[in-house]
């Protein structure tokens, strides 16, 4: 289909993926912790899917489902609609093996496990409100309300542990969403300067259509805020201390929303937000500063990889590493170099999403997150071992999965830019993340000498979604339907030819 949806039925488009989590968070409030409460967040997540992929109709041939000012879907929202809808039914799914296990287990109470269950969908709302805002402060509001859920969820344990990774959460993302607050301040005051008055100072698409009328030295400030403080939630250096820390105290389904769905969010505001920045500062400079966050990233999180003992907080790590390469892509700024970080989102999304619950299975059976303490999975638990096995493979990019496809679209699209310098030390600093990866990979699954007795097989309930994410990423890597319109249209209102 071509043109834009308005009017009522796009109302309905917009509403359905807030309404059906805060729905189902309601659902919670009231019944408390039971299956047919967390059947209805899986739900609301897939209604999240659903509705981005039935938009795909208008978003890929460029056009925009929108009801007023507020709110839109382009190709790009639609796109991480998407990501969140299938992150989400993953997380959701194995939360409903997971958290009856932490009752059975004695590890929360009934209390716990109804905050669980409303936080949980209330965090999903707040992402989708993110992406589908075309107001960059209802945008920021939606970033800080994420932070506001997961500090809640950071701390599910209550343990020692867990608190002090909610309080180092809450305090260095609190300097990063403020950091953002500032850049933002800064954008609506360039945008007044410039006489784009009323609702349409923070509007994207007024923005966007005279980001060549804003100051260019207002703006340069501005964008170096936004880099500050969106990659603090993005997991970027220098504010990136939070992240190990709050992904390994977390439950297993909220490290894998977090990983693969909250960093994610932040990279898309910074994509949103270098549309307006190319147009009113030197190219030059936002693609400088954003290589230079996203190359010190990298090499960060590989150094920290190499050193790790504790395979939840590599996990961690490896978000790092990806959301680099992703901002790497933004860096570069072609279409081609968008589309491959999107694709590149997608892809790690989902294999996140299958690692995080996998491990926190892993966790339930072995009792520790040491990587030395857990040898010879494969010969306990052959399932969970494979899954985690070929989680693990897709991360690192074995074809045929899609991150193999989109680490060499970025690697193409570095080189045509005329950055190959930047591309060859992306290459080295991956070659040592594989042999980091390999190598602790191997003691866990493969060792002859195994730490533990034979258990007790993975639950269909966990096992289903896993498998499901693990094949998506397989077609994912091998055709372009469904996604290939979406992500050309998408690299197309981001990137700069």
């Amino acid at each position: 289909m071509t043109g834009d949806l308005t009017g009522a039925a796009a109302g309905l488009l917009l509403a359905a993926p807030i309404v059906a989590p805060v729905a189902a968070a309601g659902a919670t409030v009231l019944m408390g912790w039971r299956r047919s409460a967390a059947i209805a967040t899986i739900s609301a997540a897939a209604v999240i899917l659903a509705v981005g992929a039935g938009t795909a109709a208008w978003t890929a041939d460029a056009g925009v489902v929108a009801a007023g000012n507020w709110l839109r879907i382009d190709a790009l929202s639609g796109l991480m609609l998407i990501v969140i809808g299938a992150v989400g039914v993953i997380a959701a799914w194995s939360g409903l093996g997971y958290v009856e296990e932490e009752l059975r287990a004695g590890h929360t109470d009934a209390p716990g496990a109804r905050r669980y269950g409303v936080l949980v969908p209330l965090f999903l709302a707040a992402m989708v409100l993110a992406v589908l805002a075309n107001n960059l402060g209802l945008l920021w509001a939606a970033v800080e309300a994420t932070t506001i859920v997961t500090a809640f969820l950071v701390g599910h344990r209550r343990s020692r542990k867990s608190v002090e990774a909610t309080w180092k959460y809450v305090i260095i993302c609190s300097v990063g969403i403020a950091l953002a607050y500032l850049g933002t301040v800064f954008v609506n005051y360039a945008a007044k300067q410039a006489g784009i008055a009323g609702h349409g100072t923070l509007d994207w698409t007024e923005l966007a259509a005279h980001a060549g009328e804003l100051d260019p030295g207002v703006m340069r400030l501005a964008f170096a805020l936004l880099v500050l403080g969106f990659g603090t939630k993005a997991g970027l250096v220098p504010l990136h201390s939070w992240l190990p820390d709050a992904h390994s105290q977390a439950p297993a389904p909220v490290s894998a929303l977090m990983s693969g769905v909250l960093l994610p969010v932040a990279i898309y505001a910074l994509a949103r937000y270098r549309v307006i920045a190319v147009e009113s500062v030197d190219p030059g400079f936002v693609r400088g500063l954003l290589l230079a966050v996203a190359l010190g990233s990298l090499l960060l999180a590989t150094g920290l990889i190499l050193a790790q003992r504790d395979y939840k907080r590599l996990l961690a790590y490896s978000s790092i590493e990806h959301m680099a390469l992703a901002a790497i892509g933004i860096a570069i700024g072609t279409p081609l170099a968008i589309a491959a970080a999107l694709l590149h989102i997608v892809g790690h999304g989902l294999g996140k999403a299958v690692l995080f619950c996998g491990a926190g299975e892993i966790l339930a059976r072995e009792g520790t997150t040491r990587i030395d303490r857990v040898r010879g999975l494969f010969l306990r638990a052959p399932v969970l071992a494979g899954v985690f096995a070929a989680g693990l493979a897709a991360l690192l990019g074995f074809p045929p999965f899609s991150l193999f496809v989109s680490e060499l679209g970025l690697l193409r699209a570095g080189i045509g830019a005329g950055l190959g310098w930047a591309a060859a030390a992306v290459l080295v600093l991956l070659l040592g993340v594989f042999v980091a990866v390999t190598a602790k990979a191997a003691g866990i699954l493969f060792s002859a000498e195994s730490t533990g007795t034979p258990s007790a097989a993975l639950r269909t309930s966990t096992a289903t979604p896993l498998v499901a994410g693990l094949l998506i990423l397989g077609v994912l890597g091998i055709a372009d339907w469904p996604l290939g319109p979406l992500l050309r249209t998408a690299g197309l209102i981001v990137g700069t030819r």
